[in-house]
């Protein structure tokens, strides 16, 4: 099964292009994969502790913390915290853009949208982050109630949030081109296309022109992962899928996902997720 980095998830409808999402009552240590979209995010935490990662940067954010992934930036969140609660919200920035080729929209909405401009990711400022928190409370309201002119308080909402970014100077930068975030993306492509098989780091750096000793030390730098761990976490995110989503036998999901025997198998997962494929197929 081919793999990309890109989340092909659809966020929201043509018709309504917003979308949110809770993630809470978690029963174990959560990594979700490294990805992209188009969508502008905003990663709002309720509870508990929550590790984020953008562009190789890591942040760890507190309940009432915000974090902002711009268009197209990699990035990934993961916790050991059971008690953490947070919502992503997803749009693009078309979403809030502006039919009049005014100063506003010529000058700032469509380089945002363009990817010339991306904002700071973390909201270091505690006054400008008290200011957003109860506009998302009222957006993530809305949005779940979806009664009256809920679409249009949605855009008005998103646009008191920028609006607050802008009073308090939240930082906005110009994005120079990154080929460090290409290579990046390359490397994570092709490692998700072939986790599957035996990969090591020497068939990496022959494939890179990158040295085992430097792709390591990437990884760790990176991701917070050996690269060991980076497989395994694949191969067990694509294992827990075909179990949810499939009626293939423990052995063959073992096997596609890359493992090199269903005991192995067995093992891994259940230190991962503290219950056996099969109890956690059951479980479904």
């Amino acid at each position: 099964m081919k793999l990309d980095l890109k989340e092909n998830i659809p966020h929201g409808t043509k018709e309504y292009p917003y979308d949110q999402y809770h993630i809470h009552n978690a029963p174990h240590a959560f990594q979700i994969p490294v990805h992209w979209h188009e969508e502008f995010e905003i990663i709002y935490v309720l509870a508990g502790k929550l590790r984020i990662y953008v562009s190789g940067n890591e942040y760890t954010a507190s309940p009432g913390d915000i974090c902002l992934v711009n268009p197209r930036e990699l990035h990934f969140m993961g916790s050991s915290d059971l008690s953490v609660s947070y919502y992503t919200l997803l749009f693009p920035m078309e979403f809030l853009s502006f039919q009049t080729m005014d100063d506003l929209e010529t000058s700032f909405f469509r380089p945002l949208r363009n990817g010339q401009y991306s904002w700071q990711n973390q909201i270091k400022d505690q006054a400008l982050a008290t200011e957003l928190d109860p506009l998302l409370d009222e957006l993530i309201r809305i949005n779940k109630q979806k009664t009256g002119a809920y679409q249009l308080q949605t855009k008005i909402l998103l646009l008191q949030f920028i609006d607050k970014l802008l009073a308090f100077k939240h930082p906005v930068f110009e994005t120079a081109s990154n080929k460090q975030g290409i290579m990046q993306k390359e490397l994570l492509l092709y490692v998700q296309e072939h986790f599957a098989e035996k990969i090591t780091l020497d068939q990496l750096s022959l494939e890179f022109h990158l040295s085992p000793k430097y792709l390591s030390r990437y990884f760790k730098d990176h991701f917070h992962l050996t690269f060991s761990s980076y497989i395994q976490h694949l191969r067990l995110t694509h294992a827990q899928k075909l179990l949810e989503n499939t009626e293939l036998s423990v052995t063959d999901i073992a096997l596609s996902s890359g493992f090199p025997n269903v005991s192995y198998f067995i093992r891994s997962f259940k230190k991962a997720y503290g219950i056996s494929p099969l109890g956690y197929r059951k479980s479904r």
